[in-house]
């Protein structure tokens, strides 16, 4: 009696069989961390579908080159990584690297992306940037429902929802496909780009519940590091993936002649570092696509925010390493 009592007193609360009940402690949540992350996550999402597509329009049409670019940006990742080596160097209690399971794991995941970007790559060949991007935003539709076959992530209404609302979005672009094929286009190839982009969203929806399950099995702590380590070897692997592939198609000979023959210039070609806009038609079905994908964007949204704040006591819990980020 006096020992519940005193659990009570503490702040935490006691099952059945006597554990102690600890609620866990919530992090501080870094916004300046978290903003600059996502501003370089909107860039990314918006100026990479440009400069493809602005590779497509003006020439380009090396498939497994445009795929590539979408990961080889990975080097950059150790430039953090190794900030933090050097601030845990000696530390003995703790290790550094991740385990065999995560590495393998995310080697995998890595050229599972690899065919994803030569998806999305081939679909953007064909399609306005436009009506791509708002097929592949359905991938969130898809995540939700592999995360609950793989993951056993419940669905609420936010979710069904969303999916429902993002699926409308898709046939909607589906059952309009006649006034927005670009010149030179042909039928035929404008619904392979068009399928060739769904398949890439469903891939992504897949992809992503996968890595939550990886690190649910990694048997370590997911801190920082670690997820800035698999990051690295999940995209090394995809660029890796898409090299073999440029390399297949006879890519390395052919970029020289094809950057000559560019119609923006050969300088151009290797470097395109400009805000482009292009003059497509943003037709009526767009727009309901877009407002379909933009409310199931939001009930996805307001569903995970509420789920994140349920939090359930955990008994007790270990102590998580803090990267310091």
């Amino acid at each position: 009696m006096s020992s519940s009592m005193d659990v009570e007193a503490s702040g935490g609360a006691a099952d059945e069989r006597g554990h102690t009940m600890v609620p866990p402690k919530k992090k501080q949540i870094r916004w300046g961390l978290l903003l600059f992350y996502a501003a370089f996550m909107a860039v990314g999402t918006i100026g990479g579908p440009l400069l493809q597509r602005l590779y497509f329009i003006h020439g380009g049409s090396r498939k497994w080159l445009s795929s590539c670019l979408q990961t080889i940006g990975f080097p950059f990742m150790f430039v953090p990584l190794f900030y933090l080596y050097t601030r845990r160097f000696g530390r003995r209690k703790t290790k550094f690297f991740i385990g065999p399971k995560l590495f393998f794991a995310s080697a995998f995941m890595g050229m599972l992306v690899g065919v994803d970007n030569y998806l999305y790559s081939a679909g953007l060949a064909s399609l306005p940037v436009s009506t791509s991007s708002l097929l592949f935003a359905t991938q969130l539709a898809f995540t939700a429902i592999f995360a609950f076959i793989i993951v056993r992530q419940k669905f609420t209404f936010y979710s069904i929802n969303s999916v429902i609302l993002m699926t409308l979005g898709a046939v909607v672009l589906a059952l309009h496909t006649n006034n927005d094929r670009p010149p030179g286009v042909s039928h035929g190839k404008y619904f392979m780009g068009f399928f060739f982009t769904l398949a890439g969203a469903v891939l992504l929806g897949f992809i992503l519940p996968c890595i939550e399950f990886c690190y649910s099995k990694a048997g370590q702590a997911v801190t920082y590091t670690v997820v800035m380590q698999f990051q690295v070897v999940f995209t090394l692997s995809g660029t890796i993936f898409c090299l073999i592939g440029m390399a297949i198609n006879n890519d390395f000979q052919i970029i020289p002649r094809e950057a000559k023959d560019f119609e923006m210039g050969e300088v151009k070609y290797y470097v395109v570092a400009a805000v482009i806009a292009f003059d497509e038609k943003f037709t009526g079905e767009k727009g309901i696509s877009l407002a379909l994908c933009l409310w199931g964007f939001t009930s996805y949204f307001v569903g995970e925010y509420k789920r994140a704040g349920r939090q359930v006591p955990s008994i007790e819990p270990e102590e998580v390493e803090d990267d310091g980020f």
